[in-house]
């Protein structure tokens, strides 16, 4: 008896434990907005000096300054107000980025990537809302961008950088998924540098990076690829999601917090291939070589003037040019959402190895992704994610039906043992070892078992966990809409009983918002409880009584799609039990 106390308790603490964390710790309040930026002038640099192993360094800017070239030393920040975004842009001459997912530009000083917007995603459920604004320049108020170049071995040899103004091969004024763009530019010392940029009809853009040596030494280069950002952006601050730097590197995945980085300031790895960047909860900017070249990957920190700055960089291996030679690397830049689908193409066709990870798919990775595809191809044929939350559900409980029919089956002889455990407790009130001997005696008598109603809780922890993460972190479930009033799976039931669901005018504190769905799931969760048998022991029986109150309020915080999941399953739960009730001759 006091085995099965111990059990259920930890089975209860673990849960509370877990769900109840998101409501003890909620995401932190968005900061104040910065009333300044720092930057830097656009005059060029001169690359670092070459380090004792012989190769230039890919450093973090010191001292916060945005828009350093890699390597370069650092001129003291300067504090200027930001420009607005639409400012930002506009500032300087730019090519236009269009293609079916992506609008943006790109400057032709510098060459960087630092306007994107993603035209298939709004921030709200409202369409009409403004569509998400993934990059953004130096000089705009959150500066996010992705930059390629070269670093020499000699501190004395021009590279491109930050300020370099490149020129556009045949007047081209626009990128599409169909017109590449070459851009062009010599140092003026032998070496002549273009850039064949490629963008796809989705998030990814590839670079093919050419140096052609003119002169009469030979060069050796370096190619470096980095993701820059400016400021610690607001997160979930939820422990079952990465969010932060973040890369794979011989094919495992480095996970990186932002207050991790800025307690080691910079954490580097050697790999062979790989990817390195920075990720939102649905969206990932990142950058890649080809898959062969050995690469030193780091992930810095830098503050100035009470700002963070937070970047991720890949520098590849030497490549050395003799005199008239010319040679070409290939990168990948990707800008954009996190689609599952999506990722795993990229890891087949462009060979980034699992590109996938930068999905926090979690510790049940191994039923989360099935879950997911599981719902794509119900989504596909019904139409709906909702209902394909609800055919899912039937589909686990036809997979788990012989054993949760076992389960069923020993709960209900438990169930029957009711009237006789009872006559024990009174006769033995006072001897808890007799009334424990006599029990595990009725126990083995009767073929019951009293550890029955645990089990399925075990079975319904990793289902429930792993659709979870599939509901919270896969973008596809994001402003996916169901009946009524739920207009997305993946938040919260919006309704609330102390308002009357609406009825009544007025808003209700956050702690009070317990929609129909979470109240539906605890009424459901009392109603299977009413069909299993009463805890022998008092403290449980108080216990379970309590967990449907408890489990509603905290489970009305959750993604809906989740809620209704539970619910859904707990009402084929009690059909299924209160047939094998009725057929062992058991009052339901």
């Amino acid at each position: 008896m006091a085995d099965q106390k111990n059990t259920f308790l930890a089975i209860v603490l673990s849960l509370i434990v877990l769900i109840g964390w998101q409501m003890m710790f909620p995401p932190p309040p968005p900061p104040a907005p910065a009333e300044t930026a720092v930057v830097s002038g656009d005059a060029p640099q001169a690359p670092a000096a070459v380090p004792a192993g012989g190769a230039p360094t890919v450093t973090a800017p010191q001292g916060g300054q945005v828009g350093a070239p890699v390597g370069a030393p650092v001129a003291a920040p300067v504090a200027m107000t930001p420009a607005d975004r639409a400012a930002a842009v506009a500032n300087g001459d730019r090519i236009e980025i269009k293609t079916a997912h992506i609008e943006g530009s790109l400057s032709l000083t510098g060459a960087r990537f630092d306007d994107v917007t993603l035209l298939q995603y709004r921030e709200t459920i409202d369409p009409t809302s403004p569509p998400i604004d993934l990059l953004s320049p130096v000089n705009a108020p959150k500066p996010y961008y992705a930059e390629l170049g070269w670093l020499s071995a000699d501190p004395a040899l021009p590279m491109p950088g930050p300020a370099t103004t490149w020129q556009a091969r045949d007047g081209a004024t626009t990128l599409t998924d169909t017109q590449p763009l070459v851009l062009a530019w010599d140092n003026g010392a032998g070496l002549r540098f273009t850039r064949t940029i490629r963008a796809d009809k989705n998030y990814m853009f590839t670079i093919e990076q050419t140096v052609e040596n003119t002169g009469a030494a030979a060069a050796t280069l370096y190619p470096y690829a980095l993701v820059s950002r400016l400021d610690t952006p607001v997160t979930q601050g939820f422990f079952i999601l990465h969010e932060g730097l973040l890369g794979v590197f011989n094919g495992t995945l480095k996970e990186v917090d932002y207050d991790e980085i800025q307690d080691k300031q910079r954490d580097q790895v050697e790999s062979t291939g790989g990817w390195i960047g920075i990720t939102d909860k649905y969206w990932l900017t990142a950058v890649a070589f080809d898959p062969a070249m050995k690469v030193t990957a780091s992930f810095n920190h830098a503050a100035a003037a009470g700002r963070d700055r937070y970047q991720t960089d890949l520098r590849g291996e030497a490549v050395t040019l003799a005199p008239g030679e010319v040679k070409s690397v290939t990168s990948f830049v990707f800008a954009g959402a996190k689609e599952v689908q999506l990722l795993d193409s990229y890891a087949e066709t462009l060979g980034i190895t699992n590109f996938d990870l930068a999905i926090d798919f979690g510790w049940f990775f191994f039923l989360t992704k099935p879950f997911f595809y599981a719902l794509i191809w119900l989504r596909d044929q019904l139409g709906s994610y909702g209902l394909a939350i609800l055919a899912f559900t039937v589909i686990l409980r036809l997979v788990a039906y012989p054993l949760a029919n076992k389960q069923f089956i020993a709960m209900s002889k438990m169930k029957k043992l009711q009237p006789d455990m009872q006559k024990l407790q009174e006769k033995y009130a006072n001897d808890r070892q007799r009334l424990s001997q006599e029990m595990m005696a009725l126990y083995k008598r009767e073929g019951a078992n009293p550890l029955s109603g645990c089990l399925p809780i075990f079975i319904q922890i990793p289902i429930f966990f792993a659709l979870y993460k599939v509901l919270f972190v896969t973008i596809e479930m994001r402003h996916a809409p169901f009946y009524g009033w739920i207009k997305d799976l993946s938040a919260a039931d919006p309704t609330s009983v102390f308002n009357l669901f609406g009825l009544l005018p007025y808003d209700v504190p956050s702690f009070l918002v317990i929609g129909a769905w979470p109240i539906l799931m605890g009424i459901t969760m009392w109603l299977q409880q009413k069909l299993n048998p009463a805890p022998a022991d008092p403290i449980q029986a108080k216990v379970f009584m309590f967990l449907p109150f408890l489990f509603t309020f905290m489970l009305a915080s959750f993604p809906s799609g989740l809620v209704i999941y539970w619910a859904w399953s707990n009402l084929l739960g009690i059909a299924q039990q209160w047939v094998i009730m009725r057929r062992m001759g058991v009052k339901a």
